[in-house]
């Protein structure tokens, strides 16, 4: 089917199967599960908790570090080496983690057969700094996890980090000019020993992950905290119930050779866990709710030789990342050669989601024009997709059940040799529910579709508490109440209308920086996005204190201008409009499992507020460029300092 009028209709009628009128409320957080057996599911497993008990903490009730960094993950990493890129101290860094370790999500997720999606070499960060060469074009999560904790121990701040340790409040003191943070730390494998402590700190900066709560959905029957057999989540895979390890890519999942295995959910991790479950369970049911769309993959080793190449001049991997970037936005001059050349540069509409200069700001009457132009653009792309497919799953009924009906930009593209393939096994049954979902759960089961599947083992690929919820606001993405200058709540601040510089400060809250997609420039590639966004904050607080007098100088405040934020915020919204490509898609995360046409009706005012909290309408590449423009006019214009 590739007429484009046929294919619209099916992409409507696909999106409104997997429509539910409780949306989000359809899932529980498990952190949040009223289950006590579930809500332990998210206990970190990986921590050494006894060396950790013997260590020194970093932080002592007394301590005033001049940066406190809240969180360990790329984004965390990356913020406290662009610091000291820029002359400060690791000495003067401490970065709070809930984890036993570093990593952020690479920390957390452990499942068979992990890899990033985008190329390892413009992912994995600081490579050009560490001169580390990855081992493959899409390196495993094992080698990333790795590389994380080298670029912790070469900065010097693998013993800068207070694990097992949440940060709940922080509170700005104008007198002191600097925060107040209260923390909690854990102590054992369930935080058996909790203690609050109360530190303070110059600069806070807030670098919580935008998919860090796994869920799950609320199933009828005893529920999945009721099912007698072995359950987990992905975001935490039990070696213990499978067999293998976590220091392994291809682990030998033996323990699971006699059971019947059910994964519910198709989405990104299920492409690459899917194949390595089939290799060795008896029986594999996969309870599907929506296909994803899979293209190849294209693994190889790296070639030493063509490395030395792709390093051969200073700057490659930030230039390598912008072609990437450019390739996508179509920010690259015509002609410009396609440095990665994969699967990613073959998705011309992927811009309906991260923006291109092109179409940066369209007027809201040209929408229903943008998206046609789009789904066109995105035809070809379909077409193709269907066509493999069709051309890989032997059986013609499962090929289709395993063909998505959207467009590309709807949900995340996957990318696997392996996983359309595993569904010609006479062991791997695919469970399609035709977009509603597994039904139930007995303590033997799970129902779909009226019948029910006898397991030994569920494994959870459900995914993550929908990003979108936290409307742009990094204090309620971190669970912190934050209170900035005279009391002001920045959660309440935020709902009732977003301002930001450059998606990373705003008035009111001096000295507090923070990382996320809201009114800043988004990419398919997230490290790139979290690397730009590191090095302005790092520029900003450097910048200031070169205007007061150096980077030893105390009590130094940073702040942005209200004349500032408001006309960024201003620009924003001119581009809002364009991300309305998201409408026509079918319920997911991306769009907080909104149906196209079943949103609920907003006021004027609420639709304002919420074009306020888009990101850069024209993709990252430009979104770099109007920062160098600023950077260019070398007086920190938007921003306020001052020192005591």
């Amino acid at each position: 089917m590739n007429d484009p009028a046929a294919v619209q209709q099916k992409y409507v009628a696909e999106a409104q199967k997997r429509a539910r009128k409780e949306g989000v409320a359809q899932y529980e957080v498990l952190s949040q599960s009223d289950s006590d057996r579930l809500r332990h599911l998210v206990d970190d497993i990986w921590a050494d908790h006894a060396a950790l008990d013997a260590l020194p903490s970093p932080i002592g009730p007394d301590d005033r570090p001049k940066f406190l960094i809240v969180g360990a993950g790329i984004a965390g990493l990356v913020s406290a080496v662009r610091l000291i890129e820029q002359g400060f101290s690791a000495d003067e860094i401490r970065l709070v983690e809930t984890a036993g370790g570093v990593g952020g999500t690479w920390y957390w997720n452990r499942y068979p057969g992990l890899h990033c999606d985008v190329e390892s070499y413009i992912y994995m960060p600081l490579l050009e700094e560490l001169g580390v060469m990855p081992s493959r074009k899409y390196a495993s999560g094992v080698e990333i996890r790795s590389h994380l904790n080298a670029i912790a121990k070469k900065y010097r701040l693998d013993d800068k980090v207070l694990f097992r340790s949440h940060v709940d409040k922080l509170e700005w003191d104008d007198a002191a000019h600097l925060w107040k943070v209260d923390l909690t730390t854990g102590r054992g494998p369930r935080g058996q020993e909790m203690t609050s402590t109360t530190v303070k700190s110059d600069f806070v900066i807030l670098t919580s992950g935008l998919l860090a709560k796994p869920q799950i959905p609320k199933l009828g029957g005893v529920g999945l905290g009721g099912f007698k057999g072995d359950i987990f989540h992905t975001s935490l895979w039990n070696y213990d119930v499978t067999g293998g390890s976590s220091e392994e890519t291809f682990p030998d999942l033996s323990k699971l050779k006699d059971k019947r295995v059910g994964i519910i959910g198709t989405g990104a991790t299920a492409i690459q866990a899917v194949p390595c479950l089939a290799k060795y369970a008896k029986e594999l049911y996969v309870f599907q709710r929506t296909p994803s769309g899979v293209y190849s993959r294209g693994q190889k080793e790296t070639d030493p030789a063509e490395w030395k190449t792709i390093t051969s001049q200073p700057g490659w991997q930030v230039a390598r990342m912008d072609n990437f970037a450019g390739v996508i936005t179509k920010a690259n001059p015509p002609g410009t050669l396609d440095m990665v050349d994969d699967e990613w540069s073959k998705q011309p509409a992927y811009a309906a989601l991260v923006g291109d200069a092109q179409n940066a700001a369209v007027a809201p009457e040209k929408i229903p024009d943008l998206i046609a132009h789009y789904q066109s653009l995105d035809a070809e792309n379909g077409a193709r997709l269907r066509k493999r497919i069709a051309d890989i799953v032997e059986d013609k009924a499962t090929a289709e059940k395993l063909t998505p009906w959207y467009p590309a930009w709807c949900k995340r593209p996957t990318f696997s040799d392996t996983y359309l393939q595993t569904f010609n096994s006479p062991a791997v049954h695919l469970v399609d529910t035709d977009g509603k979902g597994v039904d139930s759960v007995t303590p033997e089961a799970l129902a779909a579709g009226g019948t029910e599947y006898p397991l030994d083992v569920i494994v959870m690929s459900t995914g993550y508490r929908a990003p979108p919820l936290d409307g742009g606001d990094p204090a309620l993405r971190a669970g912190i109440k934050v209170l900035g200058r005279n009391g002001v709540d920045m959660t309440e601040k935020f709902a009732a209308q977003m301002a930001t510089l450059y998606g990373v400060a705003t008035k009111g809250f001096p000295n507090l920086f923070w990382l996320g997609p809201s009114q800043a420039g988004v990419e398919a590639n997230f490290q790139h996005a979290i690397d730009t966004q590191c090095r302005l904050n790092a520029y900003i607080i450097a910048k200031g204190h070169d205007k007061v007098g150096g980077k030893t100088t105390n009590g130094v405040v940073v702040e942005v201008e209200s004349t500032a934020q408001e006309a960024w915020s201003m620009r924003i919204m001119q581009g809002a409009a364009r991300f309305a490509s998201l409408m026509v898609c079918t319920p997911s995360y991306i769009n907080a499992e909104v149906a196209p046409g079943m949103g609920p009706q907003k006021s004027q005012e609420e639709m304002m507020n919420g074009a306020r909290r888009a990101p850069w309408g024209g993709g990252l590449v430009t979104f770099k460029r109007e920062l160098s423009r600023w950077r260019e006019e070398g007086d920190l214009s938007g921003i306020a300092v001052s020192a005591a």
